[in-house]
């Protein structure tokens, strides 16, 4: 499986994400380019240690099933996830090109990830391996989710 770790995934969402612009259109969900964008960034700001949630209940109860569910399956994440209201950028406007470069330094910091005790809100304590996976597999999911 691919992760965040490696250096051509790395340059290959640079480009990808390069692709967007403000005529760029989801292909499902509710966000549009500018809301997803940012919400990409809150996640990799959270992955890269840089702001930290509270884990809620559900939680507690499931994140481990989920996130073991999501990384023995190969296929890209499914469509419409649910997401913790801190992740939704109710702006509907902004600076896209602002953001889209937020988003690709952000990108860059996971060649010097060194968290060794993250904990994730929902899936609860996760191992380097399983965090390069899950970046993977969440920043692949929108990039498609807007046709790039």
């Amino acid at each position: 499986m691919k992760s965040i770790f490696e250096k051509k995934v790395r340059d290959g969402f640079i480009a990808r994400i390069n692709l967007l612009n403000e005529n760029s259109t989801a292909q499902w969900g509710k966000m549009n380019v500018y809301q997803m964008t940012k919400h990409c960034v809150l996640c990799d700001e959270m992955y890269l240690g840089k702001t930290k949630y509270r884990r809620n209940i559900l939680g507690f109860l499931f994140g481990k099933i989920a996130l073991n569910k999501l990384l023995k399956n190969e296929k890209p994440k499914e469509r419409n996830a649910p997401t913790k209201s801190n992740f939704k950028n109710l702006e509907i406007t902004g600076n896209l090109q602002f953001e889209k470069e937020k988003w690709i330094a952000l990108i860059k910091e996971y060649d010097a990830y060194c968290q060794s005790d993250f904990i994730h809100w929902f899936y609860g304590k996760m191992t380097k391996e399983q965090i390069g996976y899950s970046v993977y597999k969440h920043i692949d999911h929108h990039l498609r989710q807007f046709n790039v």
